[in-house]
């Protein structure tokens, strides 16, 4: 992967964020590449030229500042470009941002070298159906949820894989999460975690009325369709957290891979394995495996 052309998305809510921004374009423009900034970012630091602004089509890598929730927008809209991205953690508990704000410029260097892995993560297509007819479609790097929103109730939902029916849901929600979802609100709802590599879909209700539904991890060739079984008005579908749109009885939630994928340039400092550890607070030091002479 030869880079030329950089480009930077920042949370500019996050404190210091228009500070690192210049210093990293400052460090790039320094190495002979092009950088462009996102129009928020460039109005934010001062730099914002319109005619200039093409970052979306022009660049061969975009830095984000952040957390996971300002990498999730900035994929919703590189799902159909095959630009790769790396994150910059300015956030907390985080885990697509894998680089730290302290290794970011030997990050780097080692990424404008070449040296470093891209992942392709699997993203999920969402299809709203309202008497057979769509009405909303969107797609998801980590999860659609499906919630019940105002409703004091549980939310009912017939379920149903590559057109078997499953079970009927009844749940303060259902998450049908990717891989690298599985680490985001599914596993605060007790669901696995799954190693990106492995592309799958998971379905996993949250706080559930009967104990017995657990999650489940589907091929990712399924086509999950869910039916919202609850006639009472309040019911919502977010995708990846960024985006809600209400839902009425009989509307159906269809869910599916999508051919689109979002490329995470992976840290070349740490693994995947550390990372979980570092982000989970397990212990331990693997003594056994050290040969002491």
């Amino acid at each position: 992967m030869r880079i030329k052309k950089v480009g930077i998305v920042a949370n500019t809510a996050k404190k210091n964020s228009a500070e690192y921004t210049l210093a990293l374009r400052k460090w790039l423009l320094g190495r002979g590449l092009d950088v462009y900034l996102e129009d928020a970012v460039a109005v934010e630091v001062g730099l914002f030229e319109p005619e200039k602004n093409r970052m979306w089509l022009e660049v061969d890598l975009i830095v984000v500042f952040g957390g996971d929730g300002t990498i999730l927008r900035t994929a919703r809209f590189l799902s159909n470009r095959d630009i790769p991205l790396v994150g910059i953690n300015l956030g907390g508990f985080g885990y697509l941002a894998e680089v730290n704000l302290d290794e970011m410029y030997s990050a780097l260097e080692k990424i404008l070298s070449g040296n470093c892995r891209i992942e392709k993560r699997m993203m999920l297509d969402v299809e709203l159906l309202r008497a057979e007819e769509q009405f909303k479609k969107g797609s998801a790097l980590n999860d659609v949820v499906i919630s019940r929103g105002d409703l004091s109730r549980l939310v009912k939902m017939d379920t149903k894989v590559n057109g078997n029916f499953l079970t009927l849901f009844e749940a303060d929600g259902l998450i049908i999460s990717t891989p690298t979802g599985s680490t985001a609100y599914s596993l605060a709802a007790g669901g696995p975690i799954v190693f990106p590599e492995l592309d799958s879909i998971i379905i996993n209700p949250i706080c559930p009325h009967t104990l017995t539904n657990r999650p489940v991890i589907l091929p990712q060739d399924a086509v999950v369709e869910i039916a919202l079984n609850t006639k009472e008005p309040g019911a919502v579908v977010t995708l990846d957290g960024q985006s809600s749109f209400a839902i009425s009885y009989e509307d159906k939630i269809v869910i599916r891979k999508s051919p689109q994928v979002t490329r995470l340039v992976c840290s070349p400092d740490r693994t995947y394995m550390e990372i979980l550890r570092t982000k989970l607070g397990w212990g331990g030091s693997p003594k056994l495996f050290i040969r002491e002479d």
